[in-house]
């Protein structure tokens, strides 16, 4: 079995990659960092070292990689030849890799009658949707028909640790033990991926937000505090009582709301919810506030993991979100000089007000009750009251 796989890098090899290769397949990774790919090709195995007491390697063999920018044809040749497409690029890289998918499935269509899934792995809500749109983008009407009838796109929730690294094996990839990876069966066409690991559910948006409100927002929350409190690593953050009462109070907001919205068991979400502060608290993983806190203009989107889960909480619950409002705080005082959105941020808030900045990027009302909870919360931590 083939899977192709876009993004060769740590999240791809220590993740996707890990399972796929677990599960029986050949994986051909498809990158444009000619040194990953050249070693992949080289070596022709990686090791995943799992972050945890017991510090055990995983050796993922049957692996190729392909070049996309050198190579383009032998991408379409590929997935041509597929039995999965995945990807772990980042939202932001779906539309551009959206052509070459679209040039391997017409290609594909030549070649044999076999559907095909193609499953974005990525940090978002809708990943799979958002990229058959821009897929579909770059064919004709007529081919519409065949493609629906072919190529499933069935959106996914994936969930793993994988911190920043810098290992001297450079495809040697370290990862938190933990992993989740959900999958909308509504949506494939034909037979279910085998992929061990893979859970397949009739309705994956419960699966979606309980990471995204839990994880998600448990990890900036304790990145932008980490940063104010001028703290390096999430774990050493979690380490302070105060950012770790701050995070857990954030998921007691966010928890409450899923609840209500999706009649989870309150003890079983209790559950999860400290299943995941331990993981922030892991002392074996030291990931940077830095990375965690990164590209806060789409953290702070009206659809993302800080506001999102504020607006439905005054919605569903019918409280104000005091904690949520002042994760929202902490990422607008976030202003790490070396991440462009940070330094945009910040000197929106300078030019224009903060009021005018919260509306901008979050797409809040300024007259609503929770921007000036937010506003409130924005003054105090300025005047440095972390609680």
């Amino acid at each position: 079995m083939l899977a192709v796989h876009f993004g060769a890098g740590n999240i791809g090899r220590g993740f996707i990659g890990s399972l796929l290769y677990e599960s029986g397949y050949q994986t051909c990774f498809v990158d444009v960092n000619s040194e990953i790919v050249d070693l992949i090709n080289q070596k022709k195995e990686y090791r995943v070292a799992i972050a945890d007491h017991s510090k055990e390697e995983l050796f993922i063999k049957n692996v190729r990689a392909i070049n996309s920018r050198k190579d383009p044809d032998k991408v379409i040749d590929s997935i041509a030849q597929a039995e999965l497409v995945t990807t772990a690029v980042g939202p932001n890289i779906l539309p551009h890799i959206a052509g070459i998918i679209a040039e391997g499935l017409r290609k594909r269509i030549q070649t044999t009658d076999q559907p095909l899934n193609i499953i974005a792995c990525e940090n978002m809500i809708g990943g799979s949707t958002l990229l058959k749109e821009k897929v579909y983008e770059n064919i004709s009407k007529d081919e519409k028909e065949i493609f629906d009838q072919r190529f499933g796109f069935p959106d996914a929730a994936v969930d793993r640790i994988v911190p920043n690294q810098f290992n001297e094996d450079k495809l040697m990839v370290m990862v938190e033990p933990f992993y989740e990876w959900a999958v909308d069966q509504t949506k494939i066409v034909g037979e279910k991926p085998p992929v061990k690991g893979i859970t397949f559910v009739d309705d994956l948006k419960p699966y979606i937000e309980r990471k995204l409100f839990t994880v998600n927002t448990g990890h900036a929350a304790a990145a932008y505090f980490g940063y104010y409190a001028g703290i390096q690593t999430i774990n050493e953050a979690m380490e302070k009582e105060e950012i770790m009462t701050l995070v857990e109070k954030t998921l007691q907001e966010t928890g409450l709301l899923l609840v209500k919205k999706y009649n989870f068991e309150m003890k079983k979400h209790q559950e999860y919810i400290s299943k995941i502060i331990n993981r922030f608290s892991n002392p074996y993983i030291s990931d940077e506030v830095t990375r965690v806190g990164r590209s806060p203009i789409r953290k702070l989107g009206p659809n993302d993991r800080l506001v999102s889960p504020a607006k439905q909480f005054a919605e569903v619950v019918g409280e104000q979100p005091v904690y949520l409002a002042k994760s929202i705080a902490a990422a607008l005082q976030y202003d790490y000089p070396q991440d462009a959105e940070a330094v945009e941020i910040q000197e929106n808030i300078k030019n224009n007000g903060l009021e005018y900045t919260i509306e901008n990027y979050t797409q809040l009302d300024r007259k609503t009750n929770l921007v000036r909870l937010i506003v409130e919360q924005y003054h105090l931590l300025k005047g440095g009251r972390l609680i």
